[in-house]
């Protein structure tokens, strides 16, 4: 190779062997017409790109190492296989302007930029291993195409796969460890991602957002920084028999997001399995959340919508569903087991149970308070700790068709201006209150052998009248006083009985 300049310019058919290529300042191989086959090589481009296959050409490079520099296929037709390269200034590997390129059990390493880029353009990428890239590690955009398959992805400073404006593609049985974020899915986007694992990333293990869609089947979520899957901003994945075991946030759904989860296990997290948030709407069916301390939390306006069908809530430490702002929460078929207080809605929030089982938790079975209002139809509470039902505030209650059983000390408990009614419910038990009630809440073809205590609220104490004042006030006849108030300065003077100064 030169000192500076182009190495190798090849144009027709070509084939090396076993050179070592150095260049400086230009493309170090240059493949400008035909076809070129690289095997056993060693380019090193230093301040420039390493090999460079021109539009209709095609390049093949095997066996190869390419150091610093990168390598171009710009609208070419690629195959590389068993190659490494090290610590490119750029992109280690870019797939652009309409090229096809595979890329096979390779290695890419300390790439400035990224691994390998496919910028409208289409590549394979299958066995790789990444490491140390300075954005993410494969990243396709402008409308591209990329399949990823059996790569290895770990120690990357922000995406491990990044899919953007609208590209496509999958992924498969791969494994991020230690990205900022082990999958990005934005603007438009939409990969099909199958059997991957995602463990120890910074932020999210699957983020997907800036109106970003995407399906994502049998992947695991393993200690994630701050939430294993993200939708936010538009964001619309459906994601399939997932799991997520450890971290801190199971699935966020934020800032007018959607999102379908269907067959999710969640467990060991350190604060909520399943949140939605700010406008946001999310699906969630036969999930099963064990061992966390919060496991569903709704919070946000009336637009904030979560519908759980089919769901099991096991040990939690403070509640199973809480549902607060003004959102609304459908749960059908759920049992909760094993916790503080299983339901609760309140400020304005709306909360509809239907065919819901809830046993042995320490305090309420649920709770509705503030202004939250409470629809349930068969609901099954046994083994609270304190009550079955708790109203309080000014909470609304419709609750038809339920049944309230062994609750330690009452198993309806009805407080301040909380209303509604309650038809076709039951109350047993070998101990305690059935109702207690304060004379708001229409009790209709209840069911129970338990004392019905109705409980008036206290009178209130008469009020307390307090006059302030702004001058002297006199309660009997004053005679012989000097009186000022309001003045900036008084001079007192003592009088005679002939009302001369003495």
């Amino acid at each position: 190779g030169q000192a500076r300049g182009t190495a190798l310019d090849a144009y027709g058919t070509v084939g090396v062997d076993g050179l070592v290529l150095t260049g400086r300042d230009a493309d170090t191989v240059a493949c400008r017409a035909g076809k070129l086959t690289l095997d056993r090589v060693e380019i090193r481009a230093y301040n420039g790109v390493g090999v460079h296959a021109r539009p209709n050409t095609s390049l093949t490079l095997r066996d190869s190492v390419v150091l610093h520099g990168r390598t171009l296929f710009s609208g070419a037709r690629g195959l590389v296989e068993r190659c490494r390269f090290t610590d490119a200034t750029d992109n280690a590997i870019a797939v652009i302007e309409g090229a096809d390129v595979t890329v096979r059990d390779s290695r890419v390493e300390g790439s400035r930029i990224h691994g390998v880029r496919v910028s409208g353009a289409r590549a394979e990428v299958t066995g790789c291993e990444l490491t140390g890239t300075g954005l993410a590690a494969v990243v396709a955009d402008t409308q591209a195409e990329l399949r990823v398959a059996g790569c290895a992805i770990e120690a990357v400073h922000a995406e491990g796969i990044w899919f953007m404006e609208q590209s496509r593609g999958s992924v498969d049985s791969t494994r991020v460890t230690d990205a900022q974020h082990g999958i990005a899915v934005t603007t438009g986007a939409d990969p099909v991602v199958r059997g991957c694992t995602f463990a120890r990333c910074r932020d999210t293990g699957i983020n997907v957002g800036s109106a970003g869609r995407g399906r994502f089947e049998e992947c695991t979520v393993l200690d994630a920084g701050n939430a294993a899957v993200l939708s936010t901003e538009g964001g619309s994945p459906v994601v399939d028999g997932c799991r997520v075991s450890g971290g801190n946030v199971g699935i966020a759904v934020t800032e007018a997001a959607r999102g379908r989860f269907t067959r999710v296990a969640i467990e060991d997290l350190t604060s909520v399995a399943l949140r939605v948030k700010d406008g946001s709407t999310a699906v969630f069916e036969h999930v099963r959340v064990e061992r966390c301390p919060s496991q569903v939390q709704t919070l946000g306006n009336a637009g904030t919508t979560a519908d759980i069908t089919d769901a099991v809530f096991r040990d939690f430490d403070m509640s199973a569903v809480e549902v607060l702002g003004q959102s609304r929460v459908k749960l059908t078929d759920v049992s909760a087991e094993r916790g503080t207080l299983a339901f609760g809605v309140g400020e304005e929030a709306q909360l509809h149970v239907r065919d819901c089982t809830i046993e042995a938790v320490s305090r309420w079975g649920v709770s509705a308070f503030g202004k939250g209002r409470l629809v349930a139809r068969n609901l099954t509470v046994s083994g609270a700790g304190t009550a079955g039902l708790s109203g309080s505030g000014s909470a609304c209650l419709d609750v038809t068709d339920s049944e309230f059983t062994d609750c330690a000390v009452v198993g309806v408990s009805l407080r301040d201006r909380c209303g509604g009614r309650l038809v076709g419910c039951s109350v047993a038990g070998e101990g305690g209150d059935a109702v207690r009630h304060n004379g708001l809440v229409e009790l209709v073809s209840l069911r129970t052998s338990l004392p019905v205590v109705e409980s008036t609220e206290p009178a209130e104490p008469p009020p307390t009248i307090i006059n302030n004042f702004n001058a002297p006030v006199f309660n009997d006849e004053v005679h012989g006083v000097q009186l000022a108030w309001n003045n900036t300065t008084a001079i007192q003077q003592q009088t005679g009985e002939g009302g001369t100064p003495a």
